[in-house]
C-alpha cells in the first residue's frame, strides 16, 4: 500500500462528501436567505416562518437528487472495497 494510493482513496471519498453537502445545503442558504429578506420587509420574526421553508427545500431537494446521490455514494463504497487487493498489495 503506498501513500499515494490511500491520499487517493482520502481526496476522493473527501470530495464526494464535500459535493453531497453542497447539494443539500446551497438550496437552503437560499431559501434561507429569502425567508430572511421576507422577514426583514415585513417585521415579521417567527421562529417558524425560517424553519419550515428551509425543511421543504431540503426534502424536495432530497427527493429530487437522492437517487443520484444514493449512486454516487454506492460507486464510491463499490469502488473503495474492489480496490481493497490493490491498497494492501495483493
Amino acid at each position: 500500500m503506498t501513500p499515494e494510493a490511500v491520499q487517493d482513496a482520502i481526496q476522493h471519498g473527501l470530495w464526494i462528501t464535500v459535493l453531497i453537502v453542497v447539494i443539500l445545503i446551497l438550496p437552503a442558504l437560499v431559501a434561507g436567505l429569502a425567508v430572511s429578506m421576507f422577514q426583514a420587509a415585513t417585521g415579521i420574526q417567527e421562529m417558524t416562518l425560517s424553519f419550515i421553508p428551509k425543511l421543504i427545500v431540503v426534502l424536495g431537494t432530497l427527493a429530487l437528487a437522492g437517487p443520484w446521490l444514493m449512486n454516487t455514494m454506492m460507486d464510491y463504497t463499490r469502488t473503495l472495497v474492489e480496490s481493497i487487493p490493490y491498497l494492501i498489495g495483493l
